[in-house]
């Protein structure tokens, strides 16, 4: 019990590290995606989403490996078990690099075939375009061979070096957006470059600061069969529903492009930064969360690694919640104080991409619990399997006319048939009793989403579109979940431990008032 309490409370701190980052990045994000959309152009912009989801198209083994890399050091670990750690941490490099080779010379023959061949891009843009594909891939293959510094930091949950070199990271990419603002050389191919620039700086510095703290972190040449076997059998099957996620997201931005072309891509391109800037803190809190389910899989504390799997379902759903209600309500105004210039379908992309996100977020601890469990083969086969029907049924659908939108309507249907999936699968593979996550989690989520959203929306509906009526309105959906989550999304015990900790902070701001002394 005092070791999960240690956990618990270790999970509690690396969340709040991350969330500090989070917000700081989020700010000076959300700024510079403004400056730089205005800087570029809507068309500009749209060609740098697409072609960058080219890149990612060749992504595929490298998210499958990634994730192998992540799981087998985080076991390793929980399990003591340190003397195959670097290992383990060398083949994953090993691995990298040469993953990387293959990866850049698949880009370079088929990648710029389809850029040039089959995607739908301006002509005179095409040189840009071109230009912007190459620094992608050499951004993609940096970040690539970083993956095992990126787990080691993860599996040792020193959360504290994400925040600091993240710091660094959107710094740099402020100084980008104010450089491209005030260039007068071609605006597109100068923000690939110097972006591609940002990744390797902050590459280095996770580098340099995994071999200054992890003794496993100094690469050398192995090749050890056993660990490559176990490695690349993992990966293979991951591969499955690392592709088809892929293939969901690039492959349906693709997809708008070869119908409607970049300035729809453009559209998508801002509904999904708002996403990235919102679901960075679930991911936050995921990264947080995701070791001590591994570990407690790994020392079999199945009792604990339930209580996470639940739990952290429901907060991640929550944070998301928080953060998505004001958007939903009030997304074209937000639009337009931040962006001033809303591309055309911006809206419903942001509100569509915003539903996804949480319908998704709900099963982030079941994909990790199935990770930990290193038997993913079915699973990996089903779930992938449905995922993958995303690009075909998308792609079917614009063909016969519909709005570019639909391709997330697509995915939010198909996101709720891969949880029902990996519920059943999961009962078998982990014993997870489906009717008590249906119960604590599911029916849970959605009671609490229903009632938080009733005052709003009702006082949405008499108020127009005004700075100080967006304030008021994003201050009542905010407070109305708050509200709804205490008394309706959290049980008895839960509610009393937050109670005791707000009194408890409350006593410690009293004892430090020098009035009361």
């Amino acid at each position: 019990m005092s070791q999960n309490s240690d956990n618990n409370k270790r999970i509690a701190k690396n969340t709040l590290l991350l969330y500090f980052r989070m917000l700081f990045m989020m700010a000076i994000s959300l700024y510079t995606s403004r400056v730089i959309l205005n800087s570029l152009g809507i068309e500009d912009f749209g060609i740098y989403n697409v072609v960058g989801g080219v890149v990612a198209m060749f992504s595929l083994l490298s998210g499958s490996l990634s994730a192998s890399i992540s799981r087998f050091i985080t076991f390793e670990l929980g399990k003591g078990n340190k003397e195959n750690l670097n290992k383990i941490f060398s083949s994953a490099v090993t691995i990298q690099l040469g993953l990387a080779i293959v990866i850049v010379m698949l880009a370079e023959s088929v990648g710029i075939w389809f850029l040039n061949a089959k995607m739908n891009i301006p002509a005179i843009r095409m040189t840009a375009a071109n230009w912007v594909f190459q620094f992608s891939i050499l951004t993609f293959a940096i970040n690539l061979i970083s993956a095992p510094y990126n787990a080691s930091i993860i599996a040792h949950e020193r959360m504290s070096a994400f925040a600091y070199i993240s710091i660094l990271e959107v710094v740099g990419k402020l100084v980008v957006a104010y450089l491209i603002m005030e260039s007068s050389m071609d605006r597109l191919i100068l923000y690939s470059i110097l972006i591609c620039g940002i990744a390797l700086i902050v590459r280095f510095a996770y580098s340099i600061y995994c071999k200054k703290h992890f003794s496993e972190c100094t690469y050398h040449f192995i090749f050890d069969k056993e660990i490559l076997k176990k490695m690349f059998g993992f990966a293979g099957w991951n591969f499955i529903g690392a592709s088809s996620a892929i293939f969901r997201d690039q492959g349906g931005n693709i997809v708008i492009n070869l119908f409607f072309g970049p300035a729809v891509n453009a559209a998508r391109g801002i509904a999904f930064q708002v996403n990235t800037a919102i679901q960075g803190f679930v991911t936050n809190f995921m990264t947080a969360l995701n070791p001590q389910i591994t570990k407690s899989y790994a020392c079999g504390d199945r009792e604990y690694m339930m209580t996470l799997i639940y739990q952290g379902a429901r907060l991640s759903f929550y944070m998301l919640l928080i953060l998505s209600l004001p958007i939903l309500i009030n997304t074209h105004y937000a639009l337009t104080i931040w962006l001033k210039l809303v591309p055309e379908h911006a809206v419903l992309f942001v509100q569509l991409v915003l539903i996804f996100a949480m319908s998704e977020s709900i099963s982030q601890p079941l994909i990790t619990a199935m990770l930990a469990t290193g038997n993913i083969r079915s699973y990996q086969i089903i779930v992938g399997g449905l995922q993958m029907l995303n690009l075909p049924i998308s792609y079917m659908l614009l063909h016969f006319g519909c709005i570019p939108e639909v391709v997330l309507i697509v995915a939010i249907i198909i996101s709720q048939c891969c949880l029902a999936t990996r519920l059943f699968l999961l009962r078998g593979m982990i014993h997870l009793s489906v009717m008590v996550y249906i119960k604590k989690v599911y029916f849970n989520v959605i009671i609490v989403t229903v009632i938080s959203a009733i005052v709003p929306l009702i006082v949405a509906e008499y108020l127009e579109e005004s700075f100080i009526n967006f304030i008021f309105l994003s201050l009542i959906s905010v407070v109305s979940v708050f509200i709804t989550v205490f008394y309706v999304g959290c049980n008895v015990g839960e509610r009393m431990f937050i109670l005791s900790k707000i009194k408890a902070a409350k006593q410690r701001i009293i004892k430090n008032d020098p009035n009361n002394r």
